[in-house]
């Protein structure tokens, strides 16, 4: 095995757990966030729900607006200070949550996880830039393993952190998790970068301005805004679809936390084998599965009658996200010119946090016109619409691919 195998591969290793721990960081705290905030200060049931929402809510809408910027200093200086930056910020910022005194100091320190963004936006771009091109489809499926299940498994470890030590101890455990991530990443993880030579007085174009294939990019980042608000539409109502599906059970956060982690163990295991046959069959043809797969399924959860059969479609959604995920991540690799691959990275992330935020938003609405069942219509709804909008690309990706 040559030195270069053994250095992407390692690159690939190491970024997986940085990026599984970094979105255990944004997620974690979802189960018990109500809960801490309660305990922080004498606020009525009012007071609770808004700061909750606002602290939930506060690194993705930063996220969203900054991601961009640190995209384009990691094509400017290189993707591996970006990535130190961001890991040693995010262990500083999770790990001060635990001294926090009120509801006010806990959100302005969730502003800032979010100003820290940009280790998995940039490890994807590492990772792609570093692969040798006939391993990048399953590079970039193992990778997006990493952020999407730490997302997903997150909230389930964060609350068992939080049964077992108390709430504080979450954010210290996550904080050392992210020291540990950025050491490792520090000694670990090697970089080849040469910036890009631009004449004197030359400005850097924006977003994707003179990319050729920036139709094929939109596509990609409509496709993550879109996959990321269909998951995260669940998340408001679930604990309460579970208790409407059950309503004898005394463990309704643990049922409810298993079954939305479940889709995420189901991408671990699977998103892989999606990577692989993506490089011999193409990823548009993982795409078009994924996109028609998650429409069935989420119509089919409207139909359920007990918690079993949510979470076994809810496991099925795992294997829509691991053909849809990865896919994207590989496409983006592969349509992006390198030196604009960070830049081209870090939007997505900011459509993946609009899809974050706007996700629950979704949900919480259509539940007052709709009740839950309405929840998962509207997801398959916007499933459909994703699929329409993507097969518009579909032509000019198959004949590349082809």
């Amino acid at each position: 095995m040559s030195g270069k195998q053994v250095n992407w591969q390692q690159n690939l290793n190491v970024l997986w757990f940085g990026t599984f721990i970094a979105g255990i960081g944004f997620s974690c705290i979802s189960p018990f966030i109500a809960l801490f905030i309660g305990q922080l200060g004498h606020y009525n049931a009012t007071q609770t729900s808004m700061y909750s929402g606002m602290a939930f809510a506060a690194p993705f809408l930063i996220k969203m607006v900054i991601s961009p910027l640190w995209g384009y200093l990691a094509d400017r200086y290189g993707r591996k200070p970006m990535m130190l930056r961001a890991s040693l910020g995010m262990a500083i910022v999770i790990g001060a949550m635990s001294l926090v005194t009120n509801a006010w100091q806990l959100i302005i320190l969730r502003l800032l996880q979010g100003v820290f963004a940009g280790f998995i936006s940039n490890s994807n771009a590492l990772v792609a830039a570093e692969t040798p091109k006939e391993h990048v489809g399953s590079a970039s499926g193992k990778l997006a393993t990493g952020n999407v299940s730490g997302t997903l498994i997150g909230p389930m470890i964060g609350g068992l952190i939080a049964d077992t030590f108390g709430y504080r101890y979450t954010f210290v455990i996550t904080g050392v998790a992210m020291l540990i991530s950025f050491f490792l990443s520090l000694f670990l993880v090697h970089e080849n970068f040469t910036p890009v030579k631009r004449e004197k007085g030359e400005k850097q174009p924006h977003f994707l301005n003179g990319i050729p294939t920036k139709q094929i990019l939109l596509g990609m980042f409509i496709t993550t805004l879109f996959v990321q608000a269909t998951n995260n539409s669940v998340t408001p109502i679930l604990s309460l679809y579970v208790k409407q599906l059950d309503p004898h059970s005394t463990n309704i956060a643990l049922t409810a936390g298993i079954v939305q982690a479940i889709n995420g163990i189901a991408m671990v295991a699977i998103a892989p084998f999606f990577g692989r046959l993506g490089d011999k069959i193409g990823s548009h043809q993982i795409l078009k599965f994924g996109l028609l797969f998650s429409t069935v399924v989420f119509f089919l959860t409207t139909f359920v009658q007990n918690v079993w059969q949510l979470g076994g479609l809810r496991l099925l959604i795992g294997i829509s996200d691991a053909a849809l995920l990865p896919t994207v991540q590989a496409m983006l690799a592969k349509y992006s010119p390198k030196e604009r691959i960070s830049q081209v990275f870090s939007w997505n992330q900011s459509f993946q946090a609009a899809g974050n935020v706007s996700g629950p938003v979704i949900g919480s609405s259509v539940v007052l016109i709709g009740g839950y069942r309405g929840v998962f219509i509207a997801t398959a709804i916007l499933a459909a619409i994703n699929f329409i909008l993507i097969r518009k690309n579909i032509s000019s990706i198959s004949a590349d691919e082809d």
